[in-house]
């Protein structure tokens, strides 16, 4: 990979930054944890500062001290189960009470913001979730696990793979953050979801809208930040095992990770695998080459002295999953699989019914996917003067290949092999009274390559810099925060030609060449910016209000695609000369945050300029202009679509949770998600857009128990139900982008031009720690989804259209059923120094 010049001057320039900043003064904090009522000390509790990533744990005494830091002022986080979470702006040595409460009332949060900060001082719109949400919850992958937060939804290909989707808004318009940096691929593919392993996160952090000025061009929807544990307090080795089996599917997942700090080396290793066989609901019984596999490792090692830290980390991601094509036998109604046999039609593809052995098989058939990514982040936070400078780079390689033709199983038709490195550096200043600010530079740079023979894209590179600078001041009760930034992205597409008969590359005089793709660059220029407030009426009661724009530079696919694109039957046309999109976005919310309700309402109008979406072309007739270019090898003839611009506008969601302090054994919590899109001056065909989630509504009932016996603690038993309303704005000309037609195919013809129905599932769960001699021994968690079995196919779903079930008339292919998932989460704790 050829690394720009000005990527290797950014480098420098933070190296010698490294080199001659000199730290203040080194201190430490420490104090006692005592709670507020009893005045007692607290042993365990926990005190962080989330921007230097360090931490200590009071003893058995209450006491707790944080060594060797620059002294500054810090947003501090103490946290201990049973008891309200403190956060606090402070310099050092500082004493805290803590109030006994069953629910979290307070979060820190990162995401967007120049340095750690109270959620409900942030005028961004974000939500969260908890590492406990997520072990009390069951999921497939990394993006069902958060798929039912208000405003966040996934836009799905079985059970291994799922795309974000913010407020309607997905693909290369929401930014992915893993292990602190911006997950480089091949987003704009149907078929491609997130390559992150699940069971290295700790907690989610979603921020919804264009309101980040800190990620530049593809967060103009919104960001996922996968945020992993943080490092263990000095003198501590610990780890966990879970094991996680799902009825449905036959789910394995196995997970063995260890940790530790001593001396201020902090050290993490995880290894974990999950494989699943074909799912099954009640209509299609197992849905044939839904099964995947999935390994994944990670490791990370750091240090912490009195100039800051230094740590590197790596991790691999390795899945193995099919595709489901819908295909069935027309006699009974199954689907079958496609196979090629030398003896059987000449060894042409042929479909057959499988045996029961290869419906539940963990591994894929032909057609399946290998996915492959690899990074490695070195993040850095040095001393400088009172604030801090963070400096945080990775390299990453994403391989995706493809195997569709069962005649050549081993051989990838599609394969993408993409390397990329990504920069971020800024300084962050320390709280000066009531003023802190933030300003840096951050961009990518990436290469990728088509080393298939069905080619979509062109070989291309694109180097993106942004500079940007964020401001907070807090007047009285008043938080107001605000910034600027400016991004240019170059993109170079490269000049490429093949063999019009096996699609293979050749040279400019090669016999049947053909131009496939016109080298070409491209040049896109942008400015955000995002002013808001926060207003606290009390500590308990704000209200929040943001005015943001947003910038989005067109991907690869939409300035210069040429081809079928693989996953749909359409023939794929870029535009060069596309203009970026950009975004002005209005939020406001109010909300309440107490000891016995919190609820928060958020509402929204996005406005989109220069909306991006792929438009049907019409012949000189007026009918679907079709392209037979491709059908020497065997593609066929496939409707044109092309890139284009229109404007879209976009409603809001609301969260209600009910946990009286008085009544400590129950707890409501409810969600409501609405979400309206739409192409201005559009026809009805295409005015309202694809993959928009329905209006949605959640609600949770749980019964937490902090005591069962001497061998039980922190258990609970929850039941919800998640109801997804019938969606009638429909993007009609999905039919032709899906290759449907009223003679071939008019059951599924018909079904995508008709309202998507509604659903209502209900799911109960159970779990709680299990102790002996006061220790805890392991935890237990079982959650049922979808007890009464259900079917439903859900609008997110990409196999809402594949091919009817001529026995019985129903269209595409049906959601996963009733699933039991049982969770054994079993800790390590090899040593503990407090102090």
């Amino acid at each position: 990979m050829k690394i720009p010049l000005t990527f290797k001057y950014i480098l420098f320039v933070f190296l010698l930054v490294v080199v001659y900043t000199r730290a203040e003064a080194q201190s430490s904090i420490s104090g006692k944890i005592t709670d507020g009522k009893s005045h007692s000390s607290l042993a365990g509790a926990t005190v962080r500062i989330p921007d230097l990533n360090i931490s200590a744990i009071s003893d058995s005494l209450g006491n707790y001290r944080i060594k060797n830091i620059n002294r500054a002022v810090y947003l501090v986080e103490v946290s201990i189960i049973g008891y309200a979470t403190h956060i606090e702006t402070s310099d050092l040595k500082k004493d805290y009470e803590l109030n006994p409460s069953a629910t979290v009332l307070n979060e820190v949060v990162v995401t967007g913001v120049g340095s750690a900060t109270d959620k409900q001082n942030t005028p961004i719109p974000l939500a969260t979730v908890s590492h406990a949400e997520l072990l009390q919850n069951s999921s497939t992958n990394v993006i069902d696990a958060i798929a039912k937060t208000p405003g966040v939804s996934g836009m799905t290909n079985g059970p291994s793979i799922s795309k974000p989707v913010i407020r309607g808004l997905g693909y290369n318009r929401v930014l992915t953050i893993n292990d602190g940096v911006q997950q480089v691929d091949q987003a704009w593919f149907d078929e491609f979801g997130i390559e992150a392993d699940g069971d290295a996160v700790n907690r989610y952090e979603i921020l919804k809208g264009p309101g980040s000025l800190a990620y530049g061009s593809d967060a103009i929807a919104g960001v996922i930040n996968l945020i992993p544990e943080a490092a263990l307090p000095e003198g501590q080795t610990k780890g966990d095992v879970l094991f996680n089996y799902q009825t449905n599917n036959g789910l394995i997942n196995n997970m063995f990770h260890l940790a530790g700090t001593k001396n201020g080396i902090a050290w993490s290793a995880r290894v974990d695998n999950t494989m699943a066989h074909a799912y099954r609901n009640k209509y299609d019984g197992y849905v044939l080459n839904s099964q995947f596999s999935n390994f994944n490792a990670d490791a990370t090692i750091g240090i912490h002295r009195k100039w800051g830290y230094s740590q590197l980390h790596a991790s691999y991601f390795d899945l193995r999953t099919g595709i489901v094509d819908g295909t069935r036998d027309s006699v009974s109604g199954q689907m079958v699989r496609p196979v090629s046999y030398p003896d059987l039609n000449d060894g042409e593809p042929t479909y057959v019914l499988p045996t029961h052995q290869e419906k539940v098989t963990y591994t894929p058939f032909v057609i399946n996917q290998k996915i492959r990514h690899t990074k490695v982040v070195w993040d850095n936070n040095i001393a400088a003067g009172s604030g801090r400078i963070k400096g945080i780079f990775s390299w990453q390689k994403n391989q995706r290949q493809e195997n569709n033709d069962p005649t050549i199983p081993d051989v990838s038709d599609i394969y993408y092999s993409s390397n990329a490195a990504t920069y971020d550096i800024r300084y962050v200043s320390s709280q000066e009274g009531p003023f802190n600010y933030t300003g840096g530079v951050n961009g990518v740079y990436q290469s990728s390559q088509s080393l298939g023979t069905l080619l979509l894209i062109p070989n291309y590179n694109f180097f993106e810099i942004g500079a940007f600078a964020i401001a907070n001041k807090k007047i009285g009760n008043l938080n107001l925060s605000g910034g600027i930034r400016y991004d240019t992205r170059s993109f170079n597409g490269l000049d490429h030609w093949v063999d019009s008969t096996t699609q293979a590359p050749v040279t400019p005089n090669a016999e049947n060449a053909f131009h496939e793709f016109q080298g070409f660059k491209s040049h896109f220029n942008g400015i955000s910016f995002s002013v808001g407030g926060a207003y606290n009426f009390s500590k308990n009661v704000f209200v929040k209000a943001n005015l943001s724009r947003g910038w989005r530079a067109p991907n690869v696919a939409e300035a210069a695609a040429n081809g079928v694109h693989d996953g749909t039957v359409v023939y794929e046309i870029g535009d060069h000369d596309i203009k970026p999109e950009t975004s002005l976005e209005e939020d406001i919310a109010f909300g309440v945050n107490s000891k016995d309700v919190d609820f928060e309402i958020d509402l929204f109008n996005n406005r989109i300029s220069n909306f991006i979406y792929a438009r049907g072309l019409k012949d000189a007739m007026g009918a679907d202009s079709i392209n037979n270019s491709l059908n020497a090898v065997g593609l066929g003839a496939a409707p044109v679509y092309k890139y284009t611009n229109g404007t879209a506008q976009y409603g809001g969601e609301v969260a209600f949770n009910i946990h009286p302090s008085s009544i400590s054994w129950v707890e409501l919590n409810t969600t409501f998600s609405y979400v309206y899109g739409h192409l201005v001056n559009a026809a009805d065909s295409t005015k309202y857009l694809p993959f928009v989630p329905p209006t949605r509504i959640t609600a949770d009932l749980k019964f937490p128990v902090s005591k069962i016996g001497n061998s039980i603690k922190n258990a609970y038993f929850k039941a919800g139900v998640l109801s997804c309303f019938q969606q009638n704005d429909v993007y009609r000309q999905y039919a032709i982008y899906s290759g449907l037609n009223t003679a071939l195919t008019p059951y599924e013809y018909a079904a995508s031009t008709s309202a998507t129905k509604g659903y209502v599932l209900f799911n109960a769960g159970v779990g709680g720690d299990i102790v002996s001699k006061g220790k805890t021994i392991c935890s237990l968690y079982i959650i049922c989804n979808n007890i009464f079995n259900t079917a439903y196919i859900d609008y997110m779903s990409r196999f809402k259209y594949l091919p009817v079930n001529y026995t019985t008339g129903r269209v595409g292919v049906y959601n996963m059923g009733r699933n039991l998932s049982i969770k054994l989460l079993i800790p390590l704790n090899f040593s503990g120094s407090h102090i």
